[in-house]
């Protein structure tokens, strides 16, 4: 899927995917992708069966219902703190465990507005080169600030899947912001931990800097995933930025 955001100086197009992958039963994950172009969002349910997607379901919900473009950050706070509530209110009352992760993108003139909870990712590919701009919050990143261990021990390390943040299992959450002045030729990737866990940023970068259609980049990057075992469900959306 492409579309462009009209409202830019930059023309704005993104291609998304979701897939259940090649070990989960159900697929848990969900994906955002604005007509408009200015709202992307990927969210990784957690929680077992029944669990993880509604939680998933929630906090995309939410953030279709901003409408003001103004203030994007207290924005994009406000309808994911929204969510967090509704997904701890609904499994404390149900007596289950559920949650998500999610990351998201708002694009308003030229600049895009990220915020984030939990390992799903936002990269940025930029004259061939491909940069993290989100942080993950996890046991191991956590590990890595203390110089415990190495991002390549990261990948294989037990606690790898251990998040410290995630939208409901507490009733109050702490969302991370960014902000990145977007450039001509510019490529931002959402994505869940399904696809990291499988593909190296070199890998990513490999088949993102390609030449092709979005649909055609995103479609490579869940199949090589798919290749490589996929044992998680893999999400992605890949949003550009071209001059008009």
């Amino acid at each position: 899927m492409t579309t462009p955001n009209l409202e830019n100086s930059l023309h704005i197009q993104g291609s998304g995917m979701t897939h259940v992958g090649h070990v989960r039963e159900r697929n848990e994950d969900a994906i955002l992708l604005d007509p408009t172009g200015e709202l992307w969002a990927v969210a990784d349910g957690m929680g077992g069966y029944g669990h993880g997607d509604v939680a998933a379901s929630i906090v995309i919900d939410n953030l279709t219902l901003i409408e003001d473009a103004d203030q994007p950050e207290a924005r994009l706070e406000q309808q994911i703190t929204a969510a967090n509530a509704e997904i701890y209110d609904r499994a404390r009352r149900a007596g289950q465990t559920m949650g998500t992760t999610i990351v998201a993108s708002m694009i308003l003139g030229d600049v895009a507005h990220l915020a984030w909870v939990g390992d799903s990712r936002i990269y940025l590919l930029r004259d061939g080169r491909l940069s993290q701009l989100s942080k993950d919050h996890s046991v191991v990143q956590e590990m890595i600030d203390g110089g415990l261990i190495s991002k390549e021990d990261a990948r294989h390390h037990p606690d790898r899947n251990i998040v410290t943040r995630a939208l409901g299992v507490g009733p109050t959450v702490d969302v991370s912001f960014a902000t990145l002045p977007m450039r001509d030729g510019d490529r931002i990737l959402l994505c869940s931990d399904g696809l990291t866990a499988c593909l190296t940023d070199a890998d990513i970068a490999q088949i993102m800097e390609k030449q092709a259609d979005l649909d055609e980049i995103a479609s490579e990057l869940v199949q090589r995933t798919l290749d490589l075992g996929a044992p998680d469900n893999v999400s992605l959306i890949i949003v550009s930025a071209a001059k008009g």
